[in-house]
């Protein structure tokens, strides 16, 4: 199975502070219908630092049930401790689910070995395709290029997430790693100029708004339509901003909440958007024809 395309990092939708079971089997259709390559539960935008592990894991198996096999479901188990991450994955193994996205350790700080480490014994642990997420903004290490390589001799370690933001440094793991080894983009506003040196697709927030236009962006670059993806990055990019005017995932919950698909709540300590940005969210989203 590959995992390349519009994944969508899809969210976790609540309702007076329980999951909205309901609301996510609609979003995940939703998401079929119009294009989307992949469903991944359970990432940042689907809050999984706020989930407790039931929850966690009744997402997953969520998911797994009602996408039935029509995609890949690639399930974010990540955790700074590395046996709750080998827990986690183990679940999600026995869920159905496809792929695991295995975030790298936050707030301890690990050193490049550490690293190494941690993912190594999850692909030991557990057998099934994981795909690596490095996102340093969040978990304050970067996953070296040279890390990634070592990694990427692991037979079940697929893939990357990468989210640092440097052009450079996706270069630099696609020259390493080679053809076997998938590089997706962890940054919307970055996926086009990704795909240009090598990544093939991206696990994105976008989708959870335009899903359609965000499929046919990678599309159109997959079948060589330099020109249609272009122009599907600019007409997408006032969208890439506005998500992120606070905190991922509050934008694209509020977004979700105007368009009618989803509540905009959000579990402490994320809270509810600043009157200011809701206003510049609401234009953008006319702007697009998302709301009216």
């Amino acid at each position: 199975m590959t995992f390349t395309g519009s994944l969508v990092a899809i969210i976790t939708p609540f309702r007076d502070g329980r999951i909205d079971e309901h609301a996510l089997g609609d979003l995940i259709e939703w998401q079929i219908a119009n294009g989307t390559d992949g469903i991944v539960p359970c990432g940042t935008t689907g809050e999984s630092a706020t989930l407790t592990h039931e929850e966690h894991k009744r997402v997953v198996e969520l998911t797994v049930e009602v996408v039935k096999r029509r995609v890949p479901v690639i399930a974010g188990t990540g955790s700074n401790a590395t046996e709750e991450a080998i827990a986690l994955t183990r679940h999600a193994r026995s869920a159905g689910a496809d792929a695991a996205l295995l975030i790298s350790p936050y707030y301890n700080k690990p050193s490049q070995e550490g690293l190494y480490r941690h993912h190594k014994a999850i692909a030991e642990a557990v057998e099934m395709p994981q795909i690596l997420y490095n996102i340093p903004g969040r978990t304050a290490v970067n996953l070296a290029p040279a890390t990634v390589a070592r990694l990427a001799q692991c037979r079940n370690i697929v893939g990357i997430k990468e989210g640092a933001g440097s052009l450079q440094q996706v270069s630099e793991i696609v020259q390493a790693c080679g053809s076997r080894f998938t590089v997706l983009s962890g940054d919307d506003a970055l996926t086009l100029p990704m795909m240009a040196v090598g990544a093939t697709g991206v696990i994105t927030v976008t989708a959870n708004v335009a899903p359609a236009d965000m499929a046919a962006m990678v599309d159109a670059w997959a079948a060589g339509d330099m020109a249609k993806a272009r122009v599907l990055h600019y007409r997408l990019y006032p969208l890439f901003q506005v998500l992120f005017v606070e905190t991922n995932p509050i934008p694209v919950k509020q977004a979700l909440a105007l368009m009618g698909r989803a509540t905009a709540d959000v579990r402490l300590p994320l809270c509810p958007m600043a009157q200011e940005n809701l206003d510049t969210l609401a234009r953008a989203m006319k702007d697009y024809g998302l709301i009216a």
